[in-house]
């Protein structure tokens, strides 16, 4: 395994869940993630990875803090619990299909970084970088180092 610290962006509502939210608990399982491809992102992370935390489905939609991995990937456990919004009735104990993982605040920006403004650096970004790309609605993406740097310095 490799021992190099990755980047990532994960998007919560901030109704469901915020930098807030974080900030109090300290540490939360990100459950819910119903996508394979995002799933299968959570499965690559690594304790220690850098955490964008995105707000979507807002007013101002943007990045609003900085967590980082906290446990490697294990089944999501609201994927067997009927009464959950999550419930998945093909995964089994056995065989389970969602994973996530933990993640830890880190902190708050002093500022949001809106997604309009992220747009407007889209050429320093790399088309490459899944937030803007035209169609990309995963919840959970990897950020490159450079990325991770060009979007910090935008606070």
């Amino acid at each position: 395994m490799s021992t190099r610290k990755r980047y990532w962006l994960m998007k919560s509502e901030p109704t469901d869940f915020s930098i807030d939210d974080l900030a109090r608990v300290g540490t939360e399982p990100w459950t819910g993630v119903r996508n394979y491809q995002a799933r299968n992102f959570m499965r690559q992370m690594q304790v220690g990875d850098g955490v964008l935390f995105y707000h979507s489905n807002t007013e101002v939609p943007g990045i609003y803090g900085i967590a980082e991995v906290a446990t490697p990937a294990y089944p999501d456990p609201t994927q067997f619990q009927k009464k959950s919004k999550y419930f998945d009735e093909k995964a089994t104990r056995e065989q389970p299909r969602w994973d996530l993982v933990d993640v830890r605040y880190v902190r708050t920006l002093s500022r949001p970084i809106p997604l309009d403004e992220i747009r407007g650096h889209a050429e320093a970004l790399g088309e490459e970088f899944a937030l803007i790309r035209k169609g990309s609605r995963l919840s959970v993406m990897p950020v490159t180092a450079a990325q991770w740097k060009r979007l910090l310095a935008l606070e």
